[in-house]
């Protein structure tokens, strides 16, 4: 794959990391299906404006209409892009969405929806864009996951946390079945941005209002404020979100068999590094004790 111009797909591309790596890798020469739901209501506006970057800008990036948690979406959008494109060279998973409250003031419905944008999408995703990668018999699947599922985690994000953990799980699994059909893995593990995105202002809150004004009223009267102020003062004030996007440029950019399983991008060093280091470790040696161990690279088949 080189650094040859590709055929990517960018799921939840409507803001936050993704619309900036959508974007950035349009720049870098890439032809971009930003895909995102509601192209022509809740997000014509987002739409409009990178047919207008496009535009301006000479750059190939075009916009797909695709609801991550409805499978006809997915397929339909996936297949209008193979129609449209011929084949995908990239998928990036960068879909999903962030809540913000005490953890029991969360319905089982809430944790569950949550899930679902965050994990469950991957896997329509994968359904619907695997089979092609693997008649290439090459591909890269970047997965946005999160510092926080080896790193330090602060209260009031546990659905959030629980969810992004549970991605990064998945998509190391994927790896190694994908390795021998000459697909590559990188996971990049943004730390905590609080500006240039907006996680926290598009942040679900907790259903079960009673509970919340327990916590509100009890022990921990202003913590979530408390918590939010403690993510600011920690984020150097010159971080600058758009490293992730320039992080999965250059990892796109990479020529087969250099790609790095893991990018970490974390502005407060909150630990993930080391985490993932000892967790990725124990993994592989696993792999060694049971003869398995060719799955940790991507076999060359072109």
């Amino acid at each position: 794959m080189g650094k040859s111009k590709k055929i990517v797909l960018v799921t939840g591309a409507s803001s936050g990391f993704g619309r900036l790596s959508a974007e950035a890798l349009a720049k870098a020469g890439h032809t971009v299906y930003a895909s995102m739901r509601d192209i022509v209501s809740r997000n014509a506006d987002n739409a409009s404006q990178m047919v207008k970057l496009a535009k301006d800008s000479g750059i190939d990036l075009r916009t797909v209409e695709i609801d991550v948690q409805d499978q006809a979406s997915v397929d339909r959008g996936v297949a209008q892009v193979i129609k449209d494109a011929g084949h995908i060279d990239v998928l990036l998973h960068n879909a999903g969405h962030m809540v913000f409250g005490p953890a029991e003031a969360f319905t089982p419905e809430q944790y569950a929806e949550l899930y679902d944008v965050n994990v469950l999408s991957t896997q329509r995703v994968n359904r619907a864009v695997l089979p092609h990668l693997r008649r290439q018999k090459q591909g890269l699947l970047v997965w946005v996951s999160s510092s926080s599922s080896a790193g330090g985690t602060p209260p009031y994000l546990a659905p959030y946390f629980g969810a992004k953990a549970a991605m990064d799980a998945i998509a190391v699994q994927y790896a190694r079945e994908l390795s021998r059909w000459g697909i590559e893995t990188t996971l990049i593990v943004p730390g905590a941005f609080t500006s240039g995105t907006n996680h926290f202002a598009h942040a679900g809150r907790p259903a079960d209002e009673a509970v919340v004004r327990e916590y509100e009223e009890g022990p921990l009267r202003g913590f979530g404020e408390q918590v939010q102020k403690a993510f600011a003062e920690i984020v150097p004030p010159d971080a600058d979100v758009s490293a992730v996007a320039d992080a999965i440029v250059n990892v796109v950019d990479m020529p087969f068999g250099r790609r790095p399983f893991r990018v970490h991008i974390d502005p407060t060093q909150d630990g993930a590094d080391v985490g993932f280091a000892v967790l990725d470790r124990v993994r592989a040696e696993m792999l060694y004790r049971v003869g398995l161990s060719d799955l940790l690279k991507p076999k060359k088949l072109l």
